[in-house]
């Protein structure tokens, strides 16, 4: 009996606080025991790891439960909103290996908020108040110290509605009036202070033209939208803890409208607050990525360095390490600061099983293997991926010159230094071992050809060729290679918390985020890999092929290093 009851609660800890509450609303056939969630995003940028928490929360229980997903754009605000960023978001979803039920608007509801809006000024729980927003804001007081009241709080219930329908008007001037609702002034919440249900906003909308100059604010459009399409778990972030109240406010409303006024606490939404997605060295705030674009510090949304899902995408993160890496932190009612080293962790263990392993040298210096034929080539094969032997093979050509990396060479080399150095073995990886005789240098003492012998019978996989050395080295032919451009991405700040941070962040900015490496070799096999391509340049790290990569102009992007260097570094 003991072990029953120990097992029971160890299957309790291993399921998050969100998906207890949704068990528990089931066992109680809350719903009639129907799970429904959404994700509802603001179509005004692009998504980011931030959202890819809440993705897979919301997605996650739905499928999960049985249930449904559903996406759901909070477009209201059309002057920061447009198709391009719905177009992003539905493809960065996909991307991530999640698929929705159904595709919502909050523009679809606009004429039954509307509608419902109106019955609120007639029941005498909403106003249209004139005053300008600073106004408002210094009516609102303080936590401890209640509000005072609009002077237009009481103004008749037909002038309120003549003056909500001429906000809708296009002649209307924006800023002159909002729709409140009438809760309560002195409420310790201050979001009860009669909050704007309704402002005037006079750009285009992405999907309904210039029907609307009114829109609905976030809080009167989002519980209302998920009453509408039937939500039964309504999963978001710590900060909307104190809109909770107002969500449900509105709701009570909503079912009174609708005259559904029996068993008013049960068929409803339920709103479930988790910590939302921080990481060291970026930012997360829309606004402040938005700068970063649109001031071009960095190239776009889709920057390797951004958060954005493209972004990392772009870069060579998998879909799968980031799913592993949200997994990992999992959910709390606590916010936290997460290590951005935890991301390239579960970057690297996925890609570690993935990866093709490829040759490129990026900062190469000559070999000439002196004993070597001039006129011979010989095709040595190279494992794809030793972790997935069903990845096969490809071949790597050998030949007289080599490039290698300049790094990989001392002639002057301390006791532990296993790479190439005067008088001793390494093996060159996939090929032979080779002992160098020595180098040439130019007049400033810089190294221009290294020179080395080969031994014919320690070619890798010829019987009795498997001596030990102390060093291996990557290397590519010098007449059998491509030319390559590989950038060099880092963090995008120099801070641990650039949001803590007093300075104004674009001061915050590592200037070193970004090295363009042109004087760079791959081998031949790699004008077949296309950008989302998962690659280890052996030795060196993880790399993809970039989205403006040719045949005719290779580039890749780093995605992440073979181990966590930047800590070692910056100590």
């Amino acid at each position: 009996m003991v072990e029953k009851n120990e097992t029971k609660n160890e299957e309790k800890k291993s399921i998050s606080f969100v998906e207890q509450f949704v068990e528990e609303d089931i066992a109680s056939s809350k719903n009639g025991g129907k799970i429904q969630t959404r994700f509802p995003p603001e179509p005004n940028g692009y998504i980011h790891i931030g959202h890819a928490k809440a993705i897979c929360m919301d997605f996650g229980v739905a499928e999960k439960y049985n249930g449904v997903c559903n996406l759901r754009f909070d477009d209201t605000n059309p002057s920061k909103e447009n198709t391009e960023y719905v177009d992003s978001i539905l493809n960065d979803i996909k991307w991530l290996g999640f698929h929705w039920g159904n595709v919502y608007y909050a523009s679809d509801y606009f004429q039954q908020l509307w509608d419902f809006a109106v019955w609120m000024i007639k029941k005498g729980r909403a106003y249209v108040d004139e005053q300008t927003s600073e106004e408002i804001a210094s009516q609102k007081g303080t936590p401890t110290e209640p509000g005072k009241p609009s002077p237009y709080r009481d103004r008749p219930i037909d002038e309120s509605l003549e003056l909500f329908n001429k906000m809708n008007d296009q002649d209307s001037i924006e800023g002159s009036m909002v729709l409140r609702a009438k809760i309560d002034m002195a409420n310790p919440n201050m979001h009860f202070r009669d909050p704007i249900m309704y402002r005037i906003i006079h750009t285009p909308h992405h999907r309904t033209g210039t029907k609307w100059n009114a829109y609905p604010m976030y809080d009167f459009a989002h519980g209302q939208s998920d009453f509408f399409e039937g939500v039964t778990h309504s999963i978001c972030t710590l900060e909307f803890v104190p809109h909770r109240p107002l969500y449900d406010y509105y709701i009570d409303q909503l079912k009174e409208y609708k005259g559904e006024t029996d068993n008013i606490h049960d068929n409803r939404p339920r709103q479930i607050e988790f910590n939302r997605l921080n990481i060291t060295y970026t930012v997360m705030s829309k606004r402040k990525l938005h700068t970063l674009v649109d001031e071009n510090l960095v190239c776009g949304w889709d920057d390797p360095r951004m958060p954005t899902i493209c972004g990392m995408r772009r870069r060579g993160y998998s879909a799968k390490s980031i799913r592993d890496f949200i997994n990992s932190i999992g959910y709390t009612k606590f916010d936290a600061l997460n290590d951005y080293a935890l991301l390239e962790a579960a970057v690297r263990d996925d890609l570690n099983a993935k990866s093709c392993r490829v040759s490129a040298v990026l900062n190469p210096v000559k070999l000439v293997i002196t004993n070597y034929p001039e006129d011979k080539s010989e095709e040595m094969e190279a494992i794809n991926n030793p972790e997935n032997e069903a990845d096969g093979s490809h071949t790597i050509t050998f030949s007289r010159e080599l490039w290698i990396e300049r790094e990989d060479f001392m002639e002057d080399a301390p006791n532990k230094f296993f790479r190439m150095t005067p008088n001793k073995e390494v093996r060159l990886k996939n090929a032979y071992i080779v002992k160098c005789t020595g180098c040439k240098k130019d007049t400033n003492g810089n190294i221009e050809e290294i020179y080395a012998e080969y031994d014919p019978q320690s070619r890798s996989g010829m019987e009795g060729a498997n001596r030990k050395v102390k060093g291996t080295l990557h290397w590519v032919s010098v007449k059998n290679c491509l030319p390559a451009e590989v950038r060099i991405y880092d963090r995008l700040f120099n801070v641990e918390n650039p949001s803590s941070d007093e300075r104004d962040f674009r001061e915050l900015l590592n200037s070193d985020s970004l090295k363009v490496l042109t004087n760079c070799f791959v081998e031949k096999y790699l004008v077949e890999k296309k950008p989302g391509s998962f690659l280890q340049f052996q030795r060196i790290g993880y790399f993809t092929p970039d989205l403006d990569s040719t045949p005719n102009k290779l580039i890749f992007n780093r995605t992440v290093s073979l181990k966590d260097t930047w800590k070692k570094i910056n100590k």
